[in-house]
């Protein structure tokens, strides 16, 4: 493969996944590759750098590839779920250590830390990780390795300071990682506001079609903190399939441009909704009475992301019957896709979860916007 665009801007790189052709057909798609096993030179090496699949694979290295220019760092590692790349993070560190992690945080991670990271010497305490204060006042000199962050943060879209919480981690000799899954790198790319580490839930926007589960990892230095990430995915089998990889390739391609969309459909449902009687609240980082406004404005370009939560006025089950008589938005979990879905989350989340009863996570697709907020405005009618 011979890639064509080394210097061109993020948005064209994506959309010809790097400009790659295939010498053997002149494809301007990549082939899959799906051999499990590579043949040996006479002299027993290597030479064109595959052995096994389980390791490496050239479809997973071209997603990896196309990731690594659109968040402007120096390698990416994509994995079998946002899950494997969260937790690789972690387990690359040197242990013991100890992580700040948010209190408002994607759920099935934030249980991990709270249920298993102990079980491999990684202690956690839980913060407002919209206070730059509560984040520098959690840090233990000589033990905290990292900072972890997720902003916008599901489902409350608590927004986080990254350069603020940057210098936090340096001045303390830990890592920050940043889980930007919500934001893309359409919106915003931590490592150029001094994150050492990316993690994106590629099932979501970067796939964008619902139909693959996959994540990455993307660090600022192919560094000590890299290979030992790189070995973690090796030793545990937590590769990316090729298949899934090429779909990946392909969702990629239209990135930016769906996230156009669906941000400004989003914006324009929030501000909509913002003025309904029926909801006592819209949870949006593109409203200007939202808190954390203005730290988004300034390090997210191009608009607030795709998703926002909506909190009923008449409780709970006012909640619950508004999904239940949606026909457009499909109730169902996930997000970043080309259909819109509503989720109420805090039946998802179950004990412990920091997020209202009342409260609704819209996932904005590509549908007309006219269309959605019609048909979001009559299921809260059900509850009239």
């Amino acid at each position: 493969m011979t890639s064509k665009l080394p210097t061109v801007k993020p948005e064209t790189f994506a959309a010809q996944a790097g400009g790659d052709i295939d010498v053997e057909t002149g494809a301007i798609v990549a082939p899959i590759h799906l051999a499990t096993t590579y043949i040996r030179d006479p002299d027993n090496a290597y030479s064109k750098g595959y052995v096994y699949g389980r390791p490496d694979n050239l479809t997973v290295r071209q997603a990896e590839a196309v990731i690594t220019r659109l968040e402007e760092g120096a390698a990416t590692l994509v994995s079998g779920s946002g899950m494997t790349a969260a937790t690789c993070a972690f387990l690359a560190l040197e242990r013991p250590a100890h992580v700040i992690a948010p209190d408002v945080m994607y759920w099935a991670l934030k249980l991990w830390l709270r249920e298993d990271a102990r079980t491999h010497g990684i202690e956690v305490t839980f913060v407002d990780a919209g206070s730059l204060h509560d984040i520098a006042k959690a840090v233990r000199p000589g033990q905290t390795k990292m900072i972890w962050l997720e902003t916008p943060a599901n489902p409350l879209w608590t927004i986080s300071d990254i350069a603020g919480a940057a210098k936090i981690a340096q001045d303390a000799g830990a890592l920050l990682a940043v889980d930007s899954t919500v934001a893309t790198p359409v919106l915003t790319q931590p490592i150029k506001h001094g994150a050492d580490v990316v993690m994106h839930a590629a099932t979501k926007y970067l796939n964008g079609h619902s139909d693959v589960v996959a994540g990455a990892l993307t660090f600022a230095r192919k560094d000590a903190y890299f290979q030992r990430a790189e070995r973690v995915r090796r030793m545990l089998g937590g590769i990316l399939g090729p298949f899934e990889a090429a779909l990946l390739i392909r969702g990629m391609r239209t990135l930016h441009v769906r996230v156009a969309a669906q941000v400004k459909a989003a914006q324009r449902i929030a501000e909509h909704f913002a003025r309904d009687p029926r909801v006592v609240q819209v949870l949006y980082p593109g409203l200007p009475s939202f808190v954390g406004h203005d730290v988004a404005a300034r390090q997210m370009s191009g608009g607030f992301s795709g998703m926002l939560s909506i909190r009923v006025k008449a409780g709970e089950a006012a909640a619950v019957r508004t999904a239940a008589h949606v026909n457009i938005w499909k109730r169902a979990t996930s997000l970043g896709g080309v259909e819109s879905l509503i989720e109420h989350r805090a039946s998802i989340e179950g004990a412990g979860s920091p997020c209202p009863t009342d409260l609704l996570r819209l996932s904005v697709g590509l549908e007309a916007v006219d269309d959605l907020i019609a048909d979001l405005d009559q299921a809260l009618g059900a509850n009239s």
